[in-house]
């Protein structure tokens, strides 16, 4: 046996260092933190449950001790459903195929009776229609569609322009100096992006808009029409759109900008249908000038016949009575679910 060899063997062996017991400081921090957890997880599931009941429950029922659910259900009921993991939507079977390329979806709104004015003429821009009233001075409803690809840029905003075809037609300047924005009822971006910045112009005629608060313009609305633009053409293909204003069901309180007879509505609603493999959806939100900025449309969902007894208009006359029934009475619980790479745009549209 080599020298080596024997200094080894009797070279006593060094003892594995024991890993030392945790600490109890650490122990009690970890049994916290997933208690914390634990807790906020409940919150956030018990949040989404609480924030579907209706806008009025939730106001009859807000306290300190609600407003946490209140907080985390709405922020958390935003990413589950736009996920697709919470909620439902309104879809039905339907074999007829889709109108691809045409403006309406089942035919243009109909008027049935007040409080729909009588004076409604029908303004017919090509890739958009608008329900235009004379005595109002301002459309009541309008309808577009927006293809699923965007086939150009969205390019530079024109100025607003009087519709010099049509005698009522306000004027850009009817609406300096007022708290109104001049909220566009047929949108610029989906418009522009589908259609060329020929077609963006008509939506820059007076024609096509309508007063709207600021936070209402810039908040809610806006997040809606983004959704549909962006996210929602590319799950569910072509999407057919029908928006209109409500004013005041009582003549005497009717306001209207100041120095102009242009009436201001009360509330806007939205309409959105596609037609895809899983049959045909419909959706719609009604939303109240007062909005907040950063009020989430979906506590705004409604049935599309709620709208049509609102209105005094019948929407989509033409569809079949066996679908037209059931997509009219049920209620969505959720916006639609957008496709799993576009959770990160949607939480861009919302937040920034």
């Amino acid at each position: 046996m080599s020298k080596t060899t024997r200094k080894s063997l009797l070279k006593p062996k060094k003892k594995r260092k024991s890993k030392a017991p945790r600490s109890l400081a650490r122990r009690i921090a970890l049994i916290v933190s997933c208690a914390v957890m634990a807790t906020f997880a409940a919150l956030c599931s018990f949040g989404v449950a609480y924030v579907r009941h209706s806008p009025e429950w939730l106001s009859e029922h807000r306290s300190l001790l609600t407003m946490p659910l209140e907080y985390l259900g709405d922020r958390t009921a935003f990413i589950t459903d736009g996920l697709g993991w919470t909620g439902h939507d309104c879809v039905y079977e339907f074999d007829e195929p889709a109108p691809d390329g045409q403006v309406l979806f089942a035919g243009a709104p109909v008027r049935i009776g007040a409080p729909a004015p009588s004076d409604l003429v029908t303004l017919d821009r090509g890739d958009f229609l608008i329900g235009w009233s004379p005595s109002l001075r301002r459309p009541v409803w309008a309808a577009y569609h927006v293809p699923r690809d965007a086939r150009f840029e969205n390019s530079k905003r024109p100025a607003f322009q009087k519709d010099r075809s049509v005698a009522t037609s306000p004027i850009p300047g009817d609406y300096r100096n007022t708290p109104y924005d001049r909220g566009h009822m047929v949108p610029n971006r989906a418009i522009v992006t589908r259609f060329g910045p020929d077609v963006q112009k008509k939506t820059f005629l007076m024609t096509n808009i309508a007063p709207q608060r600021p936070a209402l313009n810039r908040g809610p609305w806006r997040e809606m029409e983004q959704r549909i633009s962006d996210l929602w053409t590319q799950k569910y293909g072509e999407l057919w759109v029908i928006v209109g204003a409500l004013s005041s069901p009582s003549p005497t309180s009717r306001e209207s900008l100041p120095g102009t007879s242009v009436n201001v509505p009360e509330k806007y609603y939205m309409i959105v249908a596609g037609q895809g493999p899983d049959g045909m959806r419909a959706l719609a939100v009604l939303l109240d000038q007062g909005a907040g900025r950063w009020d989430f449309p979906v506590h705004n969902i409604v049935t599309i016949s709620e709208l049509e007894k609102l209105s005094g208009l019948e929407f989509f006359p033409d569809m079949p009575k066996f679908l037209k029934t059931p997509l009219k009475l049920d209620r969505p619980t959720r916006l639609w679910p957008v496709r799993l790479q576009d959770i990160f745009k949607l939480i861009m549209i919302r937040f920034v």
